[in-house]
Parts: C-alpha cells; structure tokens; sequence
C-alpha cells in the first residue's frame, strides 16, 4: 500500500488529514480534561502525587493547546525544529508531536 502523499493547502503542505488530525485532539484534549478533573475533585489530600498528576495533565492540555495552533496555522505534523513531515504513524500514536522521532531521541513517546 502505498504511503499517504502530503496534501497542499494554499502553502502549506499537510502530511496528515486536518480533519482526522482534529478528531485526535479532541480525543486527547477529552481525556485530558476528564483526567484533570477527576484531579481536582479529589482534592488536596492525597498530597504530592495529585499534585505532580495534575501538573502533568496541564502541561499535556499545554501541548494539546499549541498542536491546535499549529494545525489553524498550517504547520501541523511539521516538526518544530526542523520542519521535517512527522509520519502520520506517530502522529496517531502522539497527537502532540512536536518533533520527529530521530529528533526527539531515544524513549521518543
């Protein structure tokens, strides 16, 4: 089977489909926000762990937020660094990919 060829909008070359690219986000953005909340429900007491949970969490929404942005720009699946086409393989596994896997290094998620 062949590889999906990059889709060009106007400028800007897609490596994934905008339309599934957002179906991902809104998926990871979902769990996320389930997760946080279900955080912050139960309070203060369970101490540190809540603590690094929750900030966790945020930092995930952080970068769901900034993979939003780069799909409305029209740099979605385009590494940060380099520019280089994120395969659409890791994509689906990691809607927020920032950079490919050679870039990220090893224990790349």
């Amino acid at each position: 089977m062949d590889k999906p060829r990059p889709r060009r909008t106007r400028d800007t070359v897609f490596a994934v489909d905008p339309e599934r690219a957002r179906q991902l986000l809104a998926a990871e953005r979902e769990q996320v926000e389930r997760e946080l909340a279900a955080v912050e429900r139960e309070g203060p007491e369970e101490g540190e762990f809540d603590a690094g949970r929750a900030q966790d969490l945020k930092e995930r929404l952080a970068a769901i937020e900034r993979a939003e942005a780069r799909l409305a720009d029209g740099t979605y699946g385009l590494s940060i660094k380099s520019g280089a086409p994120i395969p659409d393989e890791r994509l689906e596994a990691n809607p927020t990919a920032e950079l490919t896997v050679e870039e990220q290094g090893p224990g790349a998620p």
